[in-house]
């Protein structure tokens, strides 16, 4: 999974956390990670999501308590990319750069994913770099325009 927050106060934020699977659980866990690790002390964290099905709300419920599953939900607010258009998506652009600069060889084993994977994860943060995404609302209501409703 990874998280991206472009307005990360020391400019652009990542995480990426491998795990051997991709399930409800993880998701559940990550979720977590980022309301009492990442961000304890926002009000509001925002999640942009692919449409996973076990990318909800509900796989909190399924994962823990439901005293602790709505005190999560309470502080995420979850967005999912359309689902034929995942490339606007800011994480999608991410994880190519993650991608092209890391994944473009064999890593042999898990351990060694996850440590490269953490380099690089922490190169990206020092560096501050962040995503200069230039497509606009007008680019995405030519583009999209099956997507949005007609003016007329």
């Amino acid at each position: 999974m990874l998280a991206y927050s472009p307005d990360h106060e020391q400019g652009g934020w990542r995480h990426v956390a491998v795990t051997e699977h991709r399930r409800k659980e993880e998701f559940a866990h990550q979720m977590r990670a980022l309301v009492d690790e990442h961000f304890p002390a926002a009000q509001v964290v925002r999640v942009i999501l692919d449409n996973l099905n076990t990318h909800t709300p509900a796989a909190l419920y399924e994962v823990f308590e439901p005293a602790e599953a709505r005190r999560l939900v309470e502080k995420l607010e979850f967005y999912y990319t359309p689902k034929h258009a995942s490339w606007l998506n800011q994480a999608e652009i991410e994880l190519a750069v993650l991608r092209n600069q890391c994944l473009d060889r064999r890593i042999p084993d898990g351990e060694t994913l996850k440590r490269e994977v953490a380099s690089w994860e922490k190169d990206r943060n020092d560096m501050g770099m962040v995503i200069r995404w230039m497509f606009d609302l007008t680019d995405a209501r030519t583009k999209l325009k099956h997507l949005y409703p007609s003016s007329s």
